[in-house]
């Protein structure tokens, strides 16, 4: 269907040509089915991942699709591009291209990247309200020092976009190496902030997402699908118990 979600009476008409008023009469007899069970109701919503038949016939049928990837530096973060290769094209499945990603990494960044045909989800992962935490590690040019903790987590005020950072925490590893845990994403969000120190990103990798981590079995380029249980669990936070 065009529209992502949609009265039933409406979805049943634009699927199969019967005037909506006949689709009363279909509902009557029950010879429609949501998820299995009867309509009962001509504004029922659907969605698209609601499965629905008409007598035999299946009118809708999708089903939603979670992947994680281990995206390799030099891959664009994109479902087409005409110079380089993309996320997508690593992919070795039939309905790649029916997927989008949920949160791109830069060019020459790596790690963590999710892939989705959930519309839905993949908003609830990306909105910084939810705050959902990214987790990155950094290796930088030069010494980083306890200055850089205070500023990230403080927030930067960023002039092209009149906005200002949320907080963001930052976690020296070594004196080049640091773990950065961000709310929100936006444009070389990190690369701008160590930037202020004129301390240039020589290598982002991302570690997680929410409750999810990249597998060290995962090499760059491979992906797999999450369990169900990983993605109902994304997002919980320990707040939200």
């Amino acid at each position: 269907m065009q529209s992502k979600r949609a009265r039933l009476d409406r979805f049943v008409s634009g699927q199969t040509g019967i005037n909506r008023r006949a689709v009363r009469a279909l509902l009557a007899q029950q010879r429609i089915l949501v998820d299995g069970a009867p309509a009962t109701e001509i504004n029922q919503v659907i969605d698209e991942f609601s499965h629905v038949v008409l007598d035999d016939r299946i009118l809708q049928a999708n089903v939603p699709r979670y992947l994680m990837m281990n995206k390799p530096a030099g891959v664009v973060s994109a479902t087409k591009d005409e110079r380089h290769k993309t996320v997508i094209d690593l992919l070795e499945r039939a309905d790649r291209h029916d997927l989008h990603i949920v949160g791109r990494l830069d060019f020459n960044s790596s790690g963590l990247l999710l892939l989705t045909n959930d519309g839905r989800w993949s908003r609830r992962l990306t909105t910084p309200e939810n705050k959902i935490a990214k987790l990155y590690r950094v290796t930088l040019e030069k010494p980083i020092t306890e200055d850089y903790v205070r500023a990230f987590s403080e927030g930067m005020y960023f002039s092209f976009e009149d906005i200002t950072t949320r907080p963001a925490e930052l976690n020296i590893i070594s004196d080049y190496v640091a773990e950065v845990a961000l709310m929100e994403g936006r444009y070389h969000q990190i690369k701008r902030m160590f930037g202020r120190f004129d301390n240039e990103v020589l290598t982002l990798h991302r570690m997680a997402i929410g409750n999810l981590s990249l597998e060290s079995s995962l090499l760059p380029g491979q992906s797999r699908a999450l369990t169900d249980r990983e993605v109902a669990d994304i997002g919980l936070t320990s707040e939200s118990g």
